[in-house]
């Protein structure tokens, strides 16, 4: 197969063009900057199906230290301390930016920003659009981007692979309409979000399977907490695949979860609906496998004025055939969001030279072993400036070495999401994570469109299975304490490679 060059003179490339994409390329503006969209840019980025909104202390009973102390209970003792105070203290300034962007944020009557009020929060501090605080900054920030002439937006691109020579990033492999084209450069920022996709249940895009954990992973890169995946309690509980959200807002509005007989099951729950969301999914998976349905009501707290607050997730029930303000809302937990990701440093940096990671893809160590509602979109528009300044001040030479085998084939999770459902959901066991990986092993190695999707499936099921304990959003009904240390976990595509050869071998072992 024949493999074009194009020549961008050296060019940061980042991959990926959600908000955390937009945000790198403009900090990096006036400085040259080349971004990457497997689709249409705003068709498949989960940045834009954000509901809730932005975190941030803006609050006059407020503070950053009250932000960071929610941020370390909800991470469950795994959260970076450091890199949270770093990323609480900046969000209100990264606010003010937004705003200047053209960010349309509510406000009350005053003027001042109206502020929301989510699960683990002990203020209102959630900044928001109505409910489609993504969607509404996506667009603000591509208006910008497409205005700003440094950024060069090449849509429809998928990247294969990056090739690394001796250890540092020199390049990103990809395909467009079937043909393999090369893009030299020493300065790669992987920005291309979760791994929902890998799951029957999710409220992410349905491509979205750890596309650059595959690329950084094949690149030699350390990842980190693959195992931490945060299940939202409230999707809509319909046939319609990725599920509208249900935001944490609505409950933060005062609406109750109930069983089908009207019980509210998780009021002696510390908390109650307000818990953190691992213990709020895992109360809901336990009334559904009880055979029970679950429902969010809105009915007392909000009624008709469900619709005006809430205009896009009244207008995906009512298409379902719900209305809010008079019928309760069938619910239940989906994939949402992934704690773990590429190893990253305080910039941003990976272990790969001239390769970074921001926003969802990166593991930063502020969200650790469960993310707080919201504080998503606060670390991506605070490190994307970080990692922007990191990268501009990385040298642009560059050399284009032999290419590394590659095929044209865009990736597909379908063939195994049923599998990661089944293996890696709510709750987990030895077992069935053991069958996984040796199901999972010979599809990642091979050459079909289910390959890096396997491959992805099989890192967070490597570290799930080694993680034998509960803790945060990972929980294993066969080790269901928690450590009394928390360690975090760190894994490469080598070290994963011979835990599962050696899983598979004593599996053989035990079965002669």
């Amino acid at each position: 197969m024949t493999t074009h060059v194009h020549d961008i003179g050296g060019a940061p490339v980042i991959i990926g063009a959600g908000l955390a994409g937009l945000m790198t390329a403009l900090h990096l503006a006036p400085q040259p900057v080349v971004l990457l969209s497997r689709t249409p840019l705003g068709t498949d980025a989960s940045s834009t199906l954000a509901q809730g909104g932005l975190a941030a202390s803006l609050g006059e009973d407020d503070s950053p230290d009250l932000h960071l102390g929610d941020t370390l209970a909800a991470g469950d003792g795994l959260c970076d301390e450091q890199m949270a105070r770093r990323v609480v203290e900046a969000v209100p300034e990264a606010v003010v930016n937004l705003i200047r962007l053209g960010a349309p944020f509510d406000r009350a009557l005053d003027g001042k920003l109206r502020l929301g009020l989510e699960a683990a929060h002990s203020r209102r501090r959630i900044v928001h659009a109505a409910d489609a605080t993504g969607h509404q900054l996506f667009h603000a920030l591509l208006a910008v981007a497409r205005r700003t002439r440094s950024i060069t937006i090449m849509e429809g691109i998928t990247a294969l692979r990056l090739a690394v020579a001796e250890g540092c990033t020199v390049g990103v492999l990809a395909v467009l309409d079937s043909g393999v084209f090369a893009l030299p450069t020493r300065r790669v920022v992987l920005a291309t979000g979760g791994i929902g996709g890998l799951f029957c249940d999710t409220t992410n895009p349905l491509s979205s399977f750890g596309h650059g954990l595959a690329l950084a992973a094949c690149a030699g890169a350390e990842l980190a907490d693959l195992e931490f995946v945060q299940f939202h309690p409230t999707a809509l509980d319909t046939e319609r695949r990725p599920m509208p959200l249900i935001s944490e807002a609505v409950r933060g509005e005062g609406a109750v979860l109930v069983d089908e007989h009207g019980h509210r099951f998780l009021a002696a729950t510390p908390g109650a609906e307000f818990a953190s969301r691992d213990v709020v999914a895992r109360a809901i998976a336990d009334q559904l496998a009880a055979g029970r349905r679950v429902y969010l009501d809105a009915r007392q707290s909000l009624g008709r004025k469900f619709a005006q607050r809430f205009p896009s997730i009244d207008a995906a029930c009512k298409q379902a055939g719900i209305d809010p303000a008079a019928k309760p809302i069938p619910v239940r937990p989906a994939a949402h969001y992934h704690m773990g990701g590429v190893a990253v440093d305080a910039d941003g940096r990976s272990s790969v030279s001239g390769l970074w990671a921001c926003g969802e893809v990166a593991h930063t160590g502020l969200h650790g072993a469960n993310r707080l509602a919201s504080n998503s979109l606060a670390e991506a528009v605070t490190t994307a400036a970080w990692v922007a300044a990191s990268v501009a001040g990385t040298t642009a030479g560059w050399q284009w070495p032999r290419l590394p085998a590659t095929v044209s084939v865009r990736p597909d999770p379908s063939p195994v999401r049923q599998l990661v459902s089944n293996a890696l959901g709510i709750f987990r066991n030895g077992k069935a994570l053991g069958e996984a990986i040796t199901t999972l092993l010979p599809i990642a190695v091979g050459e079909t469109a289910a390959a890096d999707p396997a491959l992805v499936a099989l890192l967070i099921a490597i570290a799930a299975f080694r993680r034998e304990e509960s803790r945060g959003s990972h929980y294993r009904s066969d080790f269901p304490c928690r450590d009394a240390a928390a360690l975090p976990s760190r894994l490469t595509l080598c070290t994963a490679f011979e835990n599962a050869v050696a899983l598979n071998w004593q599996r053989s072992e035990r079965s002669c």
